[in-house]
């Protein structure tokens, strides 16, 4: 068993974290399925991987209800928890960065059905064919080829339309991040799409807006003054860094020892398209962790 953990652990881990938006729960679904499998009759762990992905799955469907209660009491926008994906090239995070879908795109598969998610987790993120698909949930290969196509839709993505996102290099996130911290209202908008949207996750716990801010002229007089107004609310200096979350290029803002926020951009056709500013303390207590 402690073979298997260490051959499939960062899968099921990748594989339960898209499902879920949570790294927490992610961890405990991965360490319930193992304890589980302990147990098992030998016969089934023949093919592990097929046997233990199918455990993660059933897991998280199940969350998945009660989760979507919680988000319904959930004060302001919900945005998933970050994770911090150490760029060093070990076989471990290759993987994982390779498996993982956008932040952005993690934040459209709120829209779908648990079901539907699945599917186009294991689909798009992880390569799985349409026969493990359908052995996995126990459906016929067309029935999830239709969720396949039904999820598409509801993530804005056309049939052949690649999903991978534009990659937000270095150089680009830095010129955004200069812009930002001088408050340039016209800078800031000539980076920004017509239809770009902000999201922030305050929680409740933390300053944030409690409704994503859709108006190019608004996002950019807020990101404007926004570092600055936020300066007078912590006693230490504020500054910001760049750290790799989610195989992504993500600016950080800290005072001190703490973290402040994490900040996604999504780029297309060059411009950014999406700011996802996650304030809450709760989820940000993995940007400084390692890899899990």
């Amino acid at each position: 068993m402690e073979e298997l953990y260490g051959q499939y652990k960062s899968l099921l881990f990748t594989l339960a974290y898209q499902m879920t938006g949570s790294a927490a729960d992610a961890e405990d679904v991965v360490q319930d399925v193992f304890v589980k499998a302990c147990d098992a009759h030998p016969e089934r762990l023949e093919e592990p991987k097929a046997y233990l992905c199918k455990m993660v799955t059933n897991r998280c469907l199940d969350l998945q209800k009660s989760a979507r209660k919680r988000r319904e009491m959930y004060v302001g926008p919900w945005l998933p928890e970050p994770i911090r994906t150490p760029e060093e090239n070990t076989l471990e995070t290759t993987v994982v960065r390779r498996d993982l879908l956008s932040y952005a795109m993690l934040v459209l598969l709120e829209r779908l059905t648990p079901t539907e998610r699945l599917v186009f987790v294991l689909r798009e993120a992880l390569g799985f064919d349409y026969p493990e698909i359908a052995e996995l949930l126990g459906k016929q290969e067309a029935n999830c080829r239709k969720l396949m196509s039904r999820a598409r839709s509801k993530v804005g993505i056309s049939e052949g339309e690649p999903v991978a996102a534009e990659a937000a290099e270095l150089e680009w996130v830095s010129q955004f991040l200069t812009s930002f911290e001088q408050g340039n209202v016209d800078q800031i908008l000539s980076l920004l799409t017509e239809d770009v949207m902000l999201v922030s996750d305050g929680g409740g716990k933390v300053l944030a807006f409690t409704r994503p801010i859709q108006t190019r002229d608004q996002v950019a007089r807020i990101l404007a003054g926004a570092f600055e107004g936020i300066k007078p609310y912590y006693q230490g200096s504020l500054y910001s860094e760049f750290a790799p979350l989610n195989g992504e290029t993500c600016i950080v803002l800290r005072s001190g020892d703490e973290t402040v926020a994490a900040i996604f951009l999504q780029r297309r056709h060059g411009k950014v398209a999406g700011i996802y500013i996650v304030r809450n303390p709760d989820k940000l207590t993995r940007v400084d962790g390692q890899l899990s």
